[in-house]
C-alpha cells in the first residue's frame, strides 16, 4: 500500500503545491539574480536596484496577465460554473507595482517624487498605475468588461515605457503593444481555463476553444518577438551582452512552451487528458514572463556599439 504525502508517493495537492513552490522559485531567483548573472564577463556597468526592478516588473506582468486573462477567458468558459474572479485582484496588483516602480525611480535617482512625475518614465508609470486601479475598479463592477479599455491603456504605457527607442519609435512600440497584449492572452487566459476546469471537473470543448484563441496570440508573439529581436539585437551582441545571453535562455523556455502547447493539443485531439502539459506549459511560461521582465533591465545592447 502506498502512502500519500511525504511516507510516499505524494498525493495531488502535495504535488501541485510543490510544483507551484518551484516555479516561484524560478521566478524570484530570475528577478533577483538575472541581471548581475547575465551580465558576468560582458563589461556592462551594473544596474542599480536591478533586482527590485526586476521583481516589480514580473509583478506588473503578472498583474497585468492575470487580468486580461480572465476578460478573454470569461468568453471562451461561456456557461458553467466559474472560478472566483480575480482580474480586479490582478490589476491592483499590476497598479501597486507601478507605484512601487515609481517609488524606486525616485529612490535610485535621488529626485524628489515631483520631479519624477514630470519625467517621461515617471508620467508613463503614472498612467500605468491610475490604469490599472481603474481597471480593478471596472472589473469589480457589475460590468467587467469595461476594465478592457483601461487596460489597453496600461499596455500602451507600458510598451512606451519598457522600450523607448529614438528610430523608428512607432514600429518599435507597436511591436511590443502586440507581444505583451499576446504574452498576457496566452498565460492569462490559460491559468483561468486551467482553473475553469477545475471547478468544473473537466471540459474538452474549453480547452478546444482556448486552443484556437492561443494559436492567435502564439503567432503574434512569434512574428513581434521575431521582428524586435532583428531590430534590438545585434547579431554580434548575442553572447557577449546580458541581453542576448536573456533572449536566448527566454527563446528556449518559450520552444519548451510551444512543444508543451502541441503535446497539450495532440491530447486533446486523441481524446486524452491535455490538462498535465498545459499545467507545465504555464509554469514554463511563467519563467518566460520573468525573462521578459528582466530584459527591460538589462542594458540595451544597441546603446554598446556606439
Amino acid at each position: 500500500m502506498t502512502l500519500p504525502g511525504p511516507l510516499g508517493t505524494p498525493n495531488r495537492p502535495t504535488a501541485a503545491a510543490l510544483a507551484a513552490a518551484a516555479v516561484l522559485v524560478a521566478v524570484l531567483a530570475v528577478a533577483a539574480l538575472g541581471a548581475g548573472l547575465a551580465r558576468t564577463g560582458t563589461g556592462e556597468l551594473r544596474i542599480p536596484a536591478a533586482g527590485a526592478t526586476a521583481l516589480l516588473r514580473v509583478l506588473l506582468l503578472a498583474g497585468l496577465a492575470v487580468a486580461i486573462g480572465e476578460l478573454a477567458g470569461a468568453r471562451i468558459a461561456g456557461s458553467g460554473p466559474l472560478p472566483r474572479p480575480l482580474a480586479a485582484p490582478g490589476a491592483l496588483l499590476a497598479a501597486a507595482s507601478s507605484a512601487g516602480l515609481l517609488l524606486l525611480l525616485a529612490a535610485v535617482s535621488g529626485l524628489s517624487l515631483p520631479v519624477v512625475y514630470g519625467l517621461r518614465e515617471g508620467r508613463l508609470l503614472l498612467v500605468t498605475a491610475n490604469a490599472c486601479l481603474l481597471a480593478a475598479l471596472c472589473a469589480a463592477s457589475r460590468r467587467p468588461a469595461l476594465a478592457a479599455l483601461p487596460l489597453a491603456a496600461a499596455v500602451l504605457a507600458e510598451a512606451l515605457r519598457a522600450h523607448p527607442e529614438t528610430a523608428g519609435p512607432g514600429l518599435g512600440t507597436g511591436l511590443t503593444v502586440v507581444h505583451l497584449a499576446a504574452a498576457s492572452l496566452w498565460t492569462g487566459t490559460l491559468l483561468y481555463v486551467l482553473r475553469v476546469l477545475r471547478v468544473r471537473g473537466g471540459g474538452r470543448e474549453v480547452l478546444r476553444r482556448y486552443a484556437r484563441a492561443a494559436a492567435w496570440a502564439y503567432a503574434a508573439l512569434t512574428v513581434t518577438g521575431t521582428v524586435s529581436t532583428v531590430r534590438r539585437l545585434p547579431l554580434e551582441a548575442v553572447l557577449t551582452t546580458a541581453y542576448g545571453r536573456v533572449l536566448l535562455v527566454k527563446l528556449a523556455l518559450f520552444g519548451a512552451a510551444s512543444l508543451l502547447a502541441l503535446a497539450a493539443r495532440s491530447r486533446l485531439l486523441s481524446g486524452g487528458d491535455a490538462r498535465r502539459p498545459a499545467r507545465v506549459e504555464l509554469g514554463v511560461l511563467a519563467v518566460v514572463v520573468a525573462l521578459s521582465a528582466l530584459l527591460t533591465v538589462v542594458p540595451d545592447p544597441r546603446w554598446l556599439l556606439f
